[in-house]
């Protein structure tokens, strides 16, 4: 009989982050069924489970992320929602972006935007908000790339409309309506800018997001439609943006283990097991979600045609079998890490060109790791008395005080 726990939306207020985790350590089982706004939903964790989820073809994806989520932080006809040869072709659209001469150009552009923002915090009094100065430097330093024009004086707004979207997703209440008219307001922007390249009245670089998506044809040869268009340039720019998130992370991981703080001053390997700690560490996607193609059995569960099937990022990143001591931060694992596509899986499972993982997990990385060795190098700076707590039930989270810094000196 399947395991079945009856009170799913009672423990994802409850649990947040930790709601399918908790209940898989408490049964024993990394599969188990609830119910969610009164459907069934089975909820699973860990690479075996997440080699299953990521497979084709037991697994669709269109009509799978809830509606409040489409209208907010994915937008409609994204490849998000896409299967099979759609997906495919245009996954390849967003792979071709992800050279590694591209992904090393963005990684650069966000170091020169972190130069430019010492400048600023040595003269200031205030205390400087981690967290958005990074979203500021990822905003300008991902249009530029992308070839999106972008003012100085819309930096501030833009920036905002971007946290409103990552920070919606399938809430409710006023989030979830800031989120709507973010949404709406980058859309028309977003589908402005691809109008504009393809009447030829903005010149866009060709090999940039802005031109490789606007002259992008579909599987029949079609170009996209502009909406559709305008999702995907934003699907470029939104996850570039939320990795403040992870940046702000990293920041408090520093402060609570000096010890790795002096060692990244001058152990460049190091740094990337530090990032990779960050990401499988610290709560950013909770989970992501399928629906059964058609019906078969795994691991002594049966899976209905249409089952909603929710696979869980955070706790997969925290299994302990894959995971020892999964709530000690220890950047060393990663020395002898076999790189298992399903067992870190931040921003998804599996391969990135053929399935779900997310193309910009490479930018993902290459951001964090400039940002780490920014603060780690290039700044002394003090961390003033705060409230660093980090809420599991607020999805998604980040520190209260979203990390605050005084006292910065640029070190030589």
């Amino acid at each position: 009989m399947p395991l079945r726990s009856p009170n799913g939306v009672l423990g994802v207020l409850i649990d947040g982050y930790d709601y399918i985790g908790r209940r898989c350590d408490r049964t024993g089982s990394d599969v188990f069924e609830t119910r969610l706004l009164g459907k069934p939903v089975t909820c699973l964790r860990g690479a075996d489970a997440g080699s299953v989820f990521y497979d084709e073809t037991r697994f669709a994806r269109a009509g799978a992320a809830p509606r409040r989520a489409r209208r907010t932080l994915f937008g409609e006809g994204g490849v998000q929602g896409l299967d099979d040869d759609a997906h495919r072709h245009r996954k390849a659209m967003f792979l071709s972006l992800m050279a590694p001469e591209a992904v090393a150009d963005l990684a650069e552009r966000t170091r020169t935007g972190w130069d430019n923002a010492i400048d600023r915090w040595q003269t200031t009094t205030e205390p400087v908000v981690l967290f958005e100065e990074a979203a500021r430097i990822l905003c300008r330093a991902v249009c530029a790339w992308a070839g999106v024009p972008l003012r100085d004086d819309e930096v501030e707004g833009r920036t905002a409309q971007f946290h409103h979207l990552i920070d919606s997703g399938p809430r409710i209440g006023p989030r979830h309506w800031r989120g709507r008219i973010a949404r709406r307001q980058l859309d028309h922007w977003a589908a402005g800018l691809i109008d504009d390249v393809r009447r030829g009245a903005l010149d866009a670089a060709e090999g940039r997001a802005l031109h490789t998506i606007a002259v992008h044809r579909d599987e029949s040869g079609g170009l996209l439609g502009p909406g559709v268009a305008a999702v995907e340039l934003i699907n470029v720019l939104r996850p570039t943006i939320a990795i403040d998130r992870f940046i702000t992370f990293a920041a408090v991981a520093l402060h609570a283990h000096p010890a790795w703080r002096e060692r990244l001053r001058t152990d460049d390997t190091a740094v990337e097991w530090f990032v990779q700690e960050v990401r499988r560490s610290y709560p950013f996607f909770p989970a992501t979600a399928a629906r059964v193609r058609r019906s078969f059995d795994w691991a002594g569960h049966h899976f209905p045609e249409g089952r909603l099937v929710v696979f869980d990022l955070h706790g997969t990143d925290h299994h302990p079998q894959l995971w020892p001591d999964p709530d000690r931060f220890q950047p060393e694992r990663f020395e002898t890490w076999d790189q298992d596509a399903f067992a870190l899986v931040p921003q998804g499972g599996g391969d990135h060109a053929t399935g779900h993982r997310c193309p910009g997990e490479w930018i993902t990385i290459a951001a964090m790791k400039v940002a780490v060795e920014t603060l780690t190098r290039a700044v002394g700076y003090t961390v003033p008395p705060q409230d660093l707590r980090i809420s599991r039930r607020r999805i998604p989270t980040l520190p209260n005080s979203r990390f605050l810094i005084t006292d910065v000196t640029r070190w030589s």
